[in-house]
């Protein structure tokens, strides 16, 4: 488990902490458990739908993942809604890019709620990456009831909050 840090110019007032577990299945998929800690009656979580491609998501609640070949400048962007819609994008290198329609990369997603606790489970599968040592960006956008919006992620560069900076990659999975 690693623990994300809320950017210091987005607080949130309703969320103590944020915990991910991301773990490398045999068949090269990464499987993550996005852990939010706090008053979650207080957040804005989009309700459950059918699985799809959604669109900007990053806007509301959501989880995200950035992943890279360990060395490399080439990325994707996972964001995973707790609706069960999610995006991927592509970038060749920082922020040039687009999102994909390829329904094949659809996660898997399963959300789960309990008193002070929301858990979001993503199981992404890494077409492309095969068995590469990868550098992995984590991020969570939470949207409270108020419209406040606050941004965590395991670094953040200084300035304001942005998941694609090359610091963002900090975590190393083989």
């Amino acid at each position: 488990m690693v623990a994300l840090v809320c950017h210091p110019d987005t607080p949130s007032h309703a969320v103590s902490g944020i915990a991910v577990h991301a773990t490398r299945t045999a068949e090269g998929k990464l499987a993550l458990h996005y852990s939010i800690s706090g008053q979650i009656a207080k957040l804005r979580v989009p309700p459950p739908g059918p699985a799809r491609i959604g669109w900007k998501l990053w806007r509301h609640t959501c989880c995200e993942l950035f992943v890279r070949a360990k060395g490399g400048v080439a990325y994707h962007e996972f964001n995973f809604s707790p609706s069960g819609e999610w995006t991927v994008y592509a970038f060749a290198k920082y922020r040039e890019g687009g999102p994909l329609s390829d329904e094949s990369m659809n996660p898997q997603i399963a959300v789960q709620s309990g008193p002070g606790r929301f858990d979001l489970y993503a199981l992404a599968d890494l077409q492309g990456y095969a068995k590469a040592p990868l550098a992995v960006g984590l991020a969570t956008v939470i949207e409270e009831e108020s419209g406040a919006i606050s941004y965590w992620a395991l670094h953040h560069a200084p300035g304001k909050p942005d998941f694609h900076h090359a610091s963002a990659f900090s975590l190393e999975v083989p």
